[in-house]
């Protein structure tokens, strides 16, 4: 039994199947021949992905042999040719036979995956410095995509900037290979920092020493821009402080504010000017 989200038009209810429909959920047109060649590849691919997604999109096929005014108004030239109508309108297409991955791609466009909201969430969340709400949006979204590299170094970022270490650090001691890795690797230094001395008396006979304790603190209290002034005031003095853990939690502090902080830019140019 074919399943209702796989379907066959013609130009008695193309109105209805496919441009009323996609208000709904988008609506894929097939645009196929039974002389196709190309059309044999590509049509049991795209079923196949249909069923796949249960119904996130629709699959409309049309033989434009039976249906040449259709085929004419979208301007068929080439089949197999494939058609994606989001709210009435054409959102993407393409012609011929492309990869799997591909073709999986272009699918994926037309019916995001609901948690990118929710992950686009726990972003913006972090960049308006709500983060508790940014925890609970990347746990939510880590519950149905476990080891999502974007998403576990956001709830990393997340918990630190709450001043919570301890999850952070095993979450960082395992942190898979991605894009995300470098910052990963960088944020150790500011967890380690928090185990070991967050919880310090800034008191020390030694001023860099003291400064050192007072901005591992600052920062864990969630004043993080205080933190780097007083990192970059220290490594003004000693650049090498420290055996360069002074720089190594640096680097991880600029991690933690994210590219997208207005001042991450500036603090990036004061850390060179400090360094060389």
């Amino acid at each position: 039994m074919v399943p209702d989200f796989i379907i066959h038009v013609d130009e008695s209810d193309f109105q209805y199947e496919v441009l009323q429909y996609s208000t709904q959920v988008p609506v894929v047109v097939d645009f196929w021949a039974p002389w196709c060649v190309p059309c044999r590849v590509l049509g049991p691919k795209l079923e196949a992905l249909a069923r796949e997604g249960q119904g996130s999109f629709r699959l409309a096929k049309l033989n434009v042999d039976e249906n040449e005014r259709l085929a004419k108004h979208y301007k068929i030239r080439n089949i197999p040719a494939v058609k994606a109508f989001v709210d009435g309108q054409i959102a993407s297409e393409f012609s011929g036979v492309l990869s799997d991955d591909n073709l999986r791609a272009f699918v994926r466009r037309l019916s995001p995956d609901p948690g990118d909201l929710l992950l686009a969430k726990g972003r913006s969340l972090l960049d308006l410095d709500e983060h508790a709400e940014a925890e609970d949006a990347f746990r939510e979204f880590l519950s149905s995509h476990p080891d999502h590299p974007v998403a576990l170094l956001g709830l990393v970022r997340a918990l630190l900037l709450q001043g919570k270490e301890r999850e952070p650090v095993l979450l960082l001691r395992n942190f898979p290979a991605s894009a995300e890795y470098q910052a990963a690797q960088a944020l150790k230094a500011v967890a380690q920092a928090f185990v070991e001395f967050g919880e310090q008396s800034p008191d020390h006979d030694d001023p860099l020493e003291a400064a050192f304790v007072n901005g591992i603190r600052l920062a864990k209290r969630g004043n993080v821009l205080a933190a780097m002034d007083g990192f970059l005031d220290i490594l003004r003095k000693d650049r090498h402080f420290r055996d360069d853990q002074v720089k190594d939690i640096f680097v991880g502090l600029l991690a933690l504010i994210g590219e997208n902080h207005p001042e991450a830019r500036q603090y990036r140019q004061d850390l060179s000017s400090a360094l060389f």
